[in-house]
C-alpha cells in the first residue's frame, strides 16, 4: 500500500480536535467522512470548520471560493458504518477513554476494508492498547495532533511494536502531502514526546508557585518573554548547542539537584481541581476568566499562530 491508494478519509469525532483534522484533509483535496454520536454534533463540527475557513480567508491564507469547495468534500453521519465502510485512512478523535477507543477500533476493524489504516489522535494512550482487539495491528498507529490542529503544523506519528514500516511510511507521506510536519516516535511511551515535555515544564512551574518562588503570572511572564520565544524558532537541542554543552553541564551541575522530580501529582494542582478552580471552564484559576479575557487570549493565540503560518508559507515560495 502507498499514499496513492489513499482516497477516502474518515474522522471519528467532530469535537475539539476532530473537526479541525477533517478540515485539513478536505482543504488538501481529500473526500472526508466525519462521524459523531449524533447528527447535531456532526453539524456543529461542520459549522466550526466553516468558521475556521472564513478565518483563513480573512487572513489571506485561503481564497473565498475555497470555503464552499472545502465544505463540499466533507460528508457527516452519525452512523459509524456509513463513515468507515469505504475509508482508506481513519483518524479517531473521541474522548480520552481507553475502553471507548478500544470499542471504536474493534468496530472499525469489522467495518473497514482489510487495507484500511486505523489511527488515533490520543494524547496519552498507546497504539498497542487501543488496537489490542483488532485483527490488523500492523495497520494501527497514533497520529497525535496539537490543538488547534489547523494552526499547529506538527503531528507525532507513534508506532507500536506491531506497526509495519509500510503503515508508518504511508502515514508519514500522507501528513507531508496535506502540509503537516510529521515527527516519527519510534517507541510508544506515555505522552510520546510533546506532552511529556509539556508535563515536565508544568510540573516545575507548579513547584515554583507552590514554594513561593514566583507567582503563576510571573512564571508565565518569564516563559513568554524568554526561552518561549527561542523555542518557537529552535528546539532545545539546537538552543543549547548554540551555547555549548560544556557551559550547559556547568550550569546544570547544581540546578538539577533543586529541580522537581516528583512522580506524584503536585498537591497544588489537586487543590485547584478540588476547589473547582479549573481555569476557563469555571471562570477561575490562577487567573480570573471573564468572557472578554477568554476571547482576548484566544484571539492573541490565533493571530500569533496565523502569523507564523503566513511566515512559513512565505518562506516556501
Amino acid at each position: 500500500m502507498t499514499i496513492d491508494d489513499i482516497q477516502q478519509i474518515a474522522v471519528i469525532g467532530a469535537g475539539l480536535m476532530g473537526h479541525g483534522i477533517a478540515q485539513e484533509f478536505a482543504s488538501a483535496g481529500y473526500q472526508v467522512r466525519l462521524h459523531d454520536v449524533s447528527q447535531a454534533q456532526v453539524d456543529a463540527g461542520i459549522e466550526r470548520i466553516r468558521d475556521n475557513l472564513h478565518l483563513f480567508v480573512e487572513n489571506e491564507l485561503a481564497e473565498p471560493d475555497q470555503v464552499d469547495e472545502t465544505l463540499s468534500r466533507i460528508h457527516g453521519s452519525d452512523q459509524l458504518e456509513t463513515v468507515g465502510r469505504d475509508a482508506d485512512f481513519v483518524i479517531e478523535a473521541v474522548i480520552e477513554s481507553l475502553p471507548l477507543k478500544q470499542e471504536v477500533f474493534r468496530q472499525l476493524d469489522q467495518i473497514c476494508p482489510p487495507h484500511t489504516i486505523l489511527a488515533s489522535n490520543t494524547t496519552a494512550q498507546m497504539p498497542s492498547q487501543i488496537g489490542a482487539f483488532t485483527q490488523r495491528q500492523d495497520k494501527i498507529l497514533n497520529t497525535h495532533y496539537f490543538n488547534p490542529p489547523y494552526l499547529i503544523p506538527l503531528v507525532e506519528l507513534i508506532r507500536s511494536p506491531k506497526t509495519s514500516d509500510e503503515t508508518l511510511q504511508v502515514a508519514y507521506d500522507l501528513m507531508v502531502k496535506i502540509g503537516k510536519t510529521p515527527a516519527i516516535i519510534q517507541k510508544e511511551v506515555p505522552g510520546f514526546v510533546g506532552p511529556r515535555l509539556q508535563a515536565a515544564v508544568i510540573r516545575e512551574a507548579f513547584s515554583i508557585v507552590e514554594r513561593g518562588i514566583a507567582t503563576a503570572e510571573d512564571v508565565d511572564l518569564v516563559v513568554r518573554n524568554s526561552f518561549g520565544r527561542r523555542l518557537s524558532v529552535a528546539g532545545p537541542f539546537q538552543v543549547f548547542e548554540l551555547a555549548g554543552w560544556d557551559l550547559v553541564l556547568a550550569a546544570f551541575e547544581e540546578l538539577y539537584k533543586d529541580l522537581n522530580s516528583a512522580s506524584e501529582i503536585n498537591p497544588l494542582l489537586r487543590e485547584m481541581v478540588e476547589a473547582d478552580k479549573l481555569g476557563v471552564k469555571s471562570g477561575d484559576g490562577f487567573y480570573e476568566w471573564t468572557p472578554e479575557k477568554i476571547d482576548e487570549i484566544r484571539d492573541r493565540m490565533n493571530r500569533t499562530l496565523i502569523h507564523r503560518l503566513k511566515e512559513d508559507a512565505g518562506s516556501e515560495t
